[in-house]
This record gives C-alpha cells, structure tokens and sequence, in this order.
C-alpha cells in the first residue's frame, strides 16, 4: 500500500521559504512583483490567475493583474510585455495560456526578458534547461522534483519513465531527472508498447492528459509515481491520468488529484518570481 506524497504540505513548506527570503529582502528595500496578463475571459484562466494572486499575497510580493479584452490585438499585446520588461517593479511576467485563437503565444513568449520569464517558457531559458546551467525552473516539472524530494528517495540510478513529451512537463521532466543521474526515457502515443516500458519505472511521471490512463498493470511494484494530469472522469469527477484506486496498491509512493502536483506549480512559480528579484538586484543565493 502506497504512502500518499501530500502536495498541500510540501507546496506549504516552500511557501513558507519563499515568505521567510521575501522577508529579509525586504528588508533591504526590495520587493519580488509579478505581473500577470489574462486575455479574454477563459473560465479556468481565470481561476489560475485567482490563485496566482492570492499565492504573491501570501508570501508577501507586490502583484499586478492585466486583464486584456479577447479582442486585444497582437500589437498591443506585445506592447504591454515590452513596458513591463522596463519596469524595475516586475520582477516575473507571466502571460496566462492559452491565448484567444487569433494571438501567437510564441511571439509574446519571446518577447519576455529571459531575465523575468518565470514560467521558462523562453527559448533561453530551455536552452539553459538542457544543459543544466540555468536560473529558473518550468513551474510543474520544478514541483514535481520538489514532491519526488519530499518522499527521501534518491532520483541517482533510478530508472525514470515520463509518459508524455509536451514541452511544458514532459521534456523538462525527463531533462531535471536527468540533471539528477536518473536514466530517463520518455514514452508517448508512437511508443510500440508503452505498457512495457513504464513497467520498468523506479519512477514514473505520467502527464499525457487523459483520465485513469495508467493503470496496476503498467507499474513496476514498488515505484514511485507522480501523477502530473488534471481530467474529469465519466461522473465529471476531477481525476488524473493515473487510476488512483488501483495503482495505489502496488507502489511505494503515489501522488493523489486534486493535492498533489498541483498546488506546487504555483508555489514554483513564487519560488522562480523570488529568484528573478534576487538575480535583477544582484543579490547571490
């Protein structure tokens, strides 16, 4: 029977970091600010950036919403990022995704200041990602090694599966497994027998977005598995891509939806906005 890895507690402690450094910069007159842009009004965006604000309240950041019109145009949009990568204030920026059809979301991407790039999204940023020399973290894979961390095993000599290879968790992923000496192999919809390979997992991150995907068969016994997907199951209940119920009997540790990955990707993106103001004061550690 597994050990539930608690994303509440852990996503708790690194809050309480966060809140304790932003404490004693402030002290010299520095304050993290992040500033969030919203276009148009997704339902879900939404409550994302509710949250978004109400983590930068918590730990004692200043924060700005932009809350765009879904026609605002690509023009204007791009205007706005430019300001605020002037200004000394923003210590992040981040434009909530997705964008209304008609806006190019790599464009708005790569206007951001590598320097203020919270989410990592930046094609400096990856780079930096891939060869392991780098200031910030893509939020979900961060909180994932935060939680994988958290249960005391070490990554180093593990075989690592990552179902998925999207390049907001699953290539990150595989590359912070890496970073750490685990052997890595992502599996995807092109794999010839996926079941196998994820049978071979010391760890196993699934994050391929579909409900109830893994199932007791496709994990090694004894493996650590983290659960990054977010669904609604045939009764509209939320669930992830692992079958909780089931999985939970044969590994060691597991990672329950909703309380698990998700309360760390914010908790990462406070973490990686306190290292922007640090980094932009020339403030080291």
């Amino acid at each position: 029977m597994a050990q539930i890895i608690d994303g509440k507690a852990v996503s708790k402690q690194v809050r309480e970091r966060v809140a304790e450094e932003t404490r004693q910069l402030k002290e010299k007159g520095i304050v993290p600010g992040l500033a969030v842009i919203i276009v148009g009004d997704d339902p879900a965006s939404q409550v994302y950036v509710r949250n978004k604000e109400r983590a930068c309240e918590e730990v004692g950041f200043y924060s700005e919403k932009f809350a765009l019109p879904a026609e605002t145009t690509q023009q204007q949009l791009n205007d706005l990022v430019c300001e605020l990568n002037g200004r000394k204030e923003i210590s992040g920026i981040l434009c909530q995704l997705p964008l209304p059809k008609h806006l190019n979301d790599k464009e708005v991407i790569n206007l951001i200041d590598p320097i203020k790039d919270v989410d990592a999204f930046h094609p400096v940023n990856v780079g930096a990602i891939m060869i392991g020399d780098y200031n910030f973290l893509p939020c979900t894979p961060a909180g994932v090694m935060e939680l994988i961390h958290s249960t005391g095993v070490d990554v180093a000599g593990k075989k690592a599966v990552v179902i998925g290879r999207s390049n907001i968790v699953g290539k990150p992923q595989a590359m912070l497994l890496l970073h750490e000496n685990a052997t890595v192999e992502i599996v995807h919809s092109k794999t010839v027998d996926l079941a196998q390979e994820t049978k071979t997992a010391d760890i196993l991150v699934a994050a391929v977005g579909k409900a109830k995907f893994v199932t007791a068969d496709m994990v090694k016994e004894g493996a650590v598995v983290i659960d990054v997907g977010m669904n609604r199951d045939e009764n509209g209940k939320l669930c992830g891509d692992v079958d909780f119920e089931g999985v939970k009997e044969k590994c060691s540790y597991i990672t329950p939806v909703p309380g698990g990955v998700g309360p760390m990707t914010i908790s990462m993106l406070m973490q990686n906005t306190l290292t922007a103001a640090k980094i932009q004061n020339n403030i080291k550690g």
